[in-house]
């Protein structure tokens, strides 16, 4: 297939208005042809007829965690999907996939990138995560799932706004900006968000503008703003803190203005993923290197990696390297001495 379909992962912790949303969005004309894939966390799936009444093609896996029959149930449902629209029997231009409340998205970003039957076929286009305005804290508080479902998302969707107020929108805003700086946010409005900001998210998989692949890697604020400015040493790494010592996530971002030499980078990254990998919530970047004509964005979620893709339409003149980490479970100063690695490598002198 030339061009792969489109999956996004729409992902959020119990109640934050996962199906809600979901259910705005096909209603939605614009949408196009949307194949739904639903995962309902026990028997009852009290959502299922409000998706089915908004769209023809649905799919509703059996009843359980998603992540605990991933492997299986997701890789033979859109298999069927795929077959069934080869037959004609289905039209659809991206898939979404539902998943529970508890659900880590990490392993089905995997699935998609590593079957053999899917990979060739589908594309992850995005992680969106709806987060509840009202109780968003006191479930980032109490549940390390809802932290990693933020740390991955590409886009976050905050929801119930209309119950909550200023204050309490203003402490989650700064609890966010901390879990993942880069994730550009939108309120929705009783579940409707406009069309077209849940698709496209990913840099890797469209023909991408410089502004672009700089939205992607730092949406909102910017986590890398002005640091290419700052004096030596040249690496500069900005921590983002805990809000709390209970928050098991760590970010960090950095810079570098010249090219990295490309057997520091490809050290640095296989010595991290080798001994930290399943502790990557995410890493993404713009990298330049040395001796090659055009920078690459690469992004991976923990040791998997998508293949990374060329810049072409970089604009001349800038080298500046930005590469940011989320992570869970690795102290803030590991984080930092490992991003400083990259810049300490010696010089080459002249012969």
């Amino acid at each position: 297939m030339t061009n792969p379909i489109p999956v996004s992962l729409l992902t959020g912790f119990l109640g934050a208005g996962k199906t809600t949303l979901l259910n705005r969005l096909l209603h939605d004309p614009a949408a196009g042809r949307v194949a739904v894939i639903v995962n309902e966390f026990g028997e009852a799936g009290l959502d299922h007829d409000l998706i089915e009444s908004a769209a023809e093609d649905v799919v509703l896996m059996p009843a359980g965690c998603i992540c605990c029959t991933i492997r299986g149930d997701l890789a033979k449902t859109m298999s069927r999907l795929l077959v069934r629209r080869a037959m004609g029997e289905l039209r659809f231009d991206r898939v979404i996939i539902e998943t529970t409340g508890l659900a880590d998205p990490g392993p089905i970003h995997h699935t998609l990138l590593v079957d053999p039957v899917l990979a060739p076929d589908f594309v992850l286009d995005g992680i969106i995560t709806a987060v509840d305005v009202v109780l968003g804290m006191s479930t980032l508080d109490r549940h390390a799932e809802a932290q990693a479902q933020v740390a991955m998302a590409d886009r976050i969707v905050l929801t119930k706004r209309d119950l909550a107020d200023d204050l309490t929108l203003q402490h989650l805003e700064h609890r966010l900006d901390r879990l993942n700086p880069s994730a550009a946010r939108i309120i929705a409005s009783n579940g409707a968000v406009p069309t077209g900001v849940l698709f496209g998210l990913s840099a890797l998989r469209r023909a991408m503008t410089h502004n672009h692949a700089l939205d992607w890697l730092s949406a909102a604020p910017d986590p890398l703003a002005g640091l290419s400015g700052l004096p030596q040493p040249k690496a500069q790494v900005t921590p983002l803190m805990h809000h709390a010592s209970d928050d098991r996530i760590s970010t960090a971002s950095v810079t570098f203005d010249t090219p990295i030499p490309p057997e520091v980078f490809d050290l640095w990254l296989d010595t991290l993923i080798a001994l930290r990998g399943q502790d990557i919530l995410r890493m993404k970047g713009i990298v330049h290197i040395k001796d090659l004509p055009t920078p690459f964005v690469f992004h991976g979620v923990q040791h998997i990696f998508e293949p990374p893709q060329p810049l072409t339409n970089w604009p001349e003149g800038d080298q500046t390297s930005r590469i940011v980490i989320i992570a869970r479970d690795i102290p803030q100063h590991d984080l930092q001495a490992s991003l400083a690695m990259l810049g300490q490598h010696p010089e080459t002198e002249p012969i």
